[in-house]
């Protein structure tokens, strides 16, 4: 069963993931939609970021700030597969999931897509 608005529930994997080393980032994932981004931070006791809002289409952070807090090492992960599109909004969200998806190595947990942002993963560019 989900969790609030029916968010998903991380697994216990997942969650160990998102929780290792919490505190060497300020956040401990990132995930498009804040309906998305409750389900990690209520598993896990830990920040994770937002992006683009409630639904993902508003324009915070932008591509160049989530660059930014990324080469600042702020975000651990990013969670793929969260949020949903209104019409109209920004397009922020869907800028920093194609950067990401393309910059960085996937890995699979329990059938939820997650990049490691820490450098670990980045692909050769």
């Amino acid at each position: 069963m989900g969790g609030l608005l029916d968010s998903r529930e991380p697994s216990a994997a997942l969650k160990a993931l998102l929780a290792a080393d919490a505190d060497d980032y300020t956040w401990v994932a990132a995930t498009v939609g804040s309906n998305n981004a409750s389900g990690y931070q209520l598993a896990t006791g830990e920040p994770v970021m937002a992006i683009g809002g409630f639904n993902g289409s508003d324009p915070s952070p932008t591509l160049a700030q989530f660059q930014a807090y990324v080469a600042e090492k702020r975000i651990h992960y990013f969670v793929g597969g969260g949020g949903f599109r209104a019409n109209g909004g920004s397009s922020a969200s869907q800028e920093i999931a194609a950067w990401v998806t393309e910059t960085f190595t996937a890995q699979t947990v329990d059938g939820v897509t997650v990049y490691d942002l820490s450098g670990a993963g980045q692909e050769d560019q």
